[in-house]
């Protein structure tokens, strides 16, 4: 079982047994999917903050706006799905 926990949480045996003796919550290492799941959110985050800043600079085009909104919807999709999980 400690050894499944440890390999759960990405720490070696002794980082683990440490955190466990001093009370530190140790939580488990997040999935590929997940770790995916939050690049292409981080990604989709740029995007969407540079054309607000070409919206700022009053350089944005409608096209510009809508793309903002159709990526903001998929962050919002992306997050439902994480919560559902």
């Amino acid at each position: 079982m400690l050894k499944k926990n440890c390999k759960a949480s990405g720490l070696s045996m002794r980082l683990y047994l440490v955190r466990l003796l001093e009370g530190v919550p140790i939580k488990a290492r997040p999935s590929a999917e997940i770790r995916e799941l939050r690049t292409e959110v981080h990604k989709i985050g740029s995007n969407i903050n540079q054309i607000a800043r070409s919206v700022n600079a009053g350089q944005a085009r409608p096209e510009l706006a809508q793309k903002a909104l159709f990526l903001l919807g998929k962050v919002y999709e992306m997050m439902y799905w994480v919560a559902k999980r």
